[in-house]
Order: structure tokens, then C-alpha cells, then sequence
């Protein structure tokens, strides 16, 4: 009989798991396991974060209900007090790697020529339960943490991710960052250093940010700037030569500030180090930055990032880097279909078909009987 997959199934396919079995050997994440190796780890956290189950008994039960499917997928059951050891003591950069690899094609698949790429650094807080709190106490006595985000808005997809304590300012991380030379930075006041900034353009990366109310800018041109539009002067220009007294500014060269009004009705100040681009298209880029609000927004009502499964920290950067690798297998396998064109509406029909044996593009529509196979054996009854 032909053998058809589950839903789970046609989504892990696309996961590098020669890769997976080099890091496992790498970080020896299944050194002196008995019970639940990695791959059985990380299939049933997957299975959590694509079926919604909230707990650990949940993703047991569920995988219980459905184990005659899991052995093509490679998985086994996973009960719930080996599923917690495992996230508390499996080391979490095995699934921090195999996401940076992935995140890495994903974007490799659609990339254009040098200087076309464009990337949003943002960060985001996650609330933790307060028995968390020993090693992510934040500034309101509770627990968080903040996940910091590169993210490419043409392809709709993160590039990289760290995750820190919430007293982290956002530039320490991106100060870390491995730039991409040619390509186009867009940020916020959260990443306000002229250090970092000078590093930008020195390893010839454009930037698109905003710039303080209280920063003076001593002008050499005034561009010219199309009457009745968004964009009220242009001005190229240079920054403070020193940021205190004692300390120079490393930002030295000219830069370029374009006043903008906004939808709102307020006025912001965008800061560049691009002087030719028009001045509409430098104010695209910034109003590009309201993409990255959307995809945490999204990831934090869809997959199961809210409530961890585990307190200790190891445990919850193993859900968070598995929920990313959920969401990049969800984009691929919404790419490579047309029937379902909503990115929400195809996440809830995965849900809800996890472990059925249905192809990935016919969710929206009602099962249909499989064909007969007319080269089985048949045998009828003779009358007497």
C-alpha cells in the first residue's frame, strides 16, 4: 500500500537533519542518554509549538494519541518528566545553531545583489513566571527577558536572534553583530551610538534611524525637497563633534537629516549616512521598521512563547529558539503553496491537521477518499 505522510511530517522534511545530527555530535547533547535522545527532544518541542499544546502533558498526551505516525517522522514518545530534564539540562545552543543555519538559507534562498539587502534590528520583552526570577530579574521586580532581532523584511523572515536578561540595552548585542557589508541597517533610538554607527559606515553599511530631539546638526547644504510632501527639509550636515568633553565623536563624516511627518501628524527626525538616495525612499526605509512590530506581535500570539514549559534559562532558550524554527517552517511551507494566501489562516488550518495524513495544500478543502489500487488482489465469492 502507498505510504502518505502526516502534515508534521511534510513540515520536518525540510529540516537539515544531517546538520542537526553534526551539532548533536557537536555540543554531545546525547552523551550518556538512555531515554529521550535529541531528535526525539526536539520533534516533540516542535509538536508543542505547531499543534498549541500549553504544557508538558499536553505534548505527551498528544504524541501518546499519535504514536502509529511518529516512526516515519523519527520521533518517539516523550514522557513528561523526561521532556523537562532534557529542556533543563540539554545544551540550548544546539537548537540556537540549527536555528542560525536555518535562518541563514531562508534568507540565502531570495537574496539579490550586494547592497539591495535590508535589515531591522529590534528587540522584544517576554514575560517569565517569577520562579524564573534567580536569573532573569528585570526592572519591575519581576521576571523577563528580551530577545534581540535582526530581521529581513523582503523575505519576511529573522535573521539572527540573542537572547539576554531585559536589563540589557539593545546596542551591547548589536555591537556583537557580524556585519554584512553592503547592506542597509534600519533602527531605533534604542541603538543610539555614534560608535556603533561609525562601524556601520566604515565597513561601508548604510543606516536609517532616528535622531534626538536635542541633537544639534551643523549644516553644509540644504537639498531641495518636493512641495506638499511628506518630507519637510532635507539637510546634509555633521554631528556633534564631541559627545562629552573629554570623548570625541567617532562619527566624523557627513551625515544627512530628512524631517518627516508622519501619519500621526508628528514630526520625527531620520538620520543617514546615505547623502544621494532621494529623501522619499530613505523615509520608506525607516517606515519599514513597523515590520518587525508585526512579526513579534504575530509570534507572540500564535506560537507558545507567553507561557514557558520549564524555569530554568536553559529550558527557556530552547522554546524560544524552537518556536523560530516552527515559524520558519511555517513560512516555507506557506511559500510553496497557493490554495491557503493568509500566513494566519494557514497556521490555524496546520493546527488543527498536525498529525493528519493530508497534503499541505488541500487543508482548506474536504478530504477526499483515497483511490482504489486496482494492482491489490481480489477475491470474489462463487455462488453454488
Amino acid at each position: 500500500m502507498q505510504h502518505e505522510n502526516s502534515v508534521f511530517h511534510q513540515l520536518t522534511k525540510t529540516i537539515p537533519w544531517h546538520l542537526f545530527d553534526q551539532l548533536v555530535d557537536k555540543h554531545k547533547s546525547d552523551f550518556r542518554v538512555r531515554r529521550l535522545d535529541s531528535k526525539s527532544q526536539f520533534l516533540a518541542l516542535l509538536f508543542g509549538q505547531l499543534s498549541g499544546a500549553k504544557s508538558l502533558r499536553e505534548i505527551e498526551a498528544g504524541l501518546k494519541s499519535h504514536q502509529a505516525r511518529l516512526y516515519h517522522v523519527g520521533a518517539k514518545c516523550a514522557a513528561r518528566s523526561t521532556l523537562a530534564d532534557a529542556n533543563a539540562k540539554r545544551p540550548w545552543a544546539l537548537f540556537g545553531d540549527l536555528f542560525a543555519h536555518m535562518a541563514a538559507n531562508a534568507n540565502r534562498s531570495t537574496r539579490r545583489k550586494m547592497g539591495d539587502a535590508v535589515r531591522i534590528l529590534d528587540a522584544t520583552t517576554v514575560s517569565l513566571s517569577n520562579l524564573s526570577i534567580d536569573w532573569a530579574r528585570c526592572r519591575n521586580n519581576g521576571s523577563a527577558i528580551k530577545v534581540h532581532m535582526v530581521y529581513d523584511p523582503d523575505n519576511c523572515t529573522p535573521c539572527k536572534a540573542v537572547i539576554t536578561p531585559e536589563n540589557v540595552n539593545d546596542i551591547t548585542p548589536a555591537k556583537a553583530l557580524l556585519l554584512e557589508p553592503g547592506s542597509t541597517y534600519v533602527f531605533d533610538l534604542g541603538y543610539y551610538c555614534y560608535a556603533w554607527w561609525a562601524e556601520l559606515d566604515t565597513n561601508n553599511c548604510r543606516f536609517v534611524t532616528r535622531l534626538k530631539r536635542n541633537t544639534p546638526i551643523t549644516e553644509i547644504k540644504q537639498l531641495a525637497v518636493q512641495q506638499g510632501s511628506d518630507v519637510l527639509s532635507d539637510t546634509i550636515g555633521y554631528l556633534p563633534k564631541r559627545q562629552s568633553y573629554s570623548r570625541k565623536n567617532p562619527m566624523a563624516k557627513p551625515v544627512r537629516e530628512i524631517t518627516v511627518r508622519i501619519s500621526t501628524g508628528k514630526i520625527i527626525r531620520l538620520v543617514t549616512n546615505d547623502l544621494l538616495a532621494p529623501a522619499r525612499d530613505i523615509a520608506n526605509l525607516y517606515k519599514q521598521r513597523w515590520q518587525i512590530e508585526l512579526f513579534f506581535k504575530w509570534i507572540k500570539q500564535n506560537l507558545k512563547i507567553k507561557h514557558f514549559l520549564g524555569t530554568s534559562q536553559n529550558a527557556v532558550r530552547i522554546q524560544l529558539f524552537v518556536a523560530l524554527i516552527a515559524y520558519l517552517l511555517l513560512r516555507r511551507a506557506h511559500e510553496n503553496q497557493r490554495a491557503i494566501k493568509q500566513h494566519v489562516t494557514f497556521m490555524r488550518l496546520i493546527r488543527l491537521n498536525i498529525m493528519h495524513i493530508r497534503p499541505i495544500n488541500t487543508l482548506n478543502k474536504p478530504p477526499t477518499k483515497p483511490p482504489k489500487n486496482t494492482k491489490q488482489l481480489t477475491m470474489s465469492l462463487m455462488q453454488c
